[in-house]
């Protein structure tokens, strides 16, 4: 049983990464991941890689996960950025 949850552990644990998308010249959105508590650390990592020079925060869109789906989402938040490199 150990066993298994730490595996279950392992496969979740390679989901926590931000994604980034480019809706403009110099300009991004983030989508984080769902994290419990609400940790911007994922969506900061991604945009200190995208603009090694700075950004400015243009939007930051935050939402708690709901109960639904095949597994609850329930206490997990979900943090989404617009940013722009300097």
């Amino acid at each position: 049983m150990r066993r298994l949850f730490v595996l279950l552990l392992l496969a979740l644990a390679g989901c926590a990464h931000a994604t980034a998308t480019q809706v403009g010249s110099r300009t991004f959105r983030i989508e984080g991941p769902g994290i419990p508590g609400g940790s911007t650390a994922p969506n900061k990592r991604i945009a200190e890689r995208l603009c090694p020079g700075g950004y400015r925060l243009l939007h930051q869109g935050i939402h708690e996960g709901t109960n639904g789906g095949t597994f609850s989402l329930r206490g997990m938040t979900f943090t989404n950025w617009t940013i722009r490199c300097i």
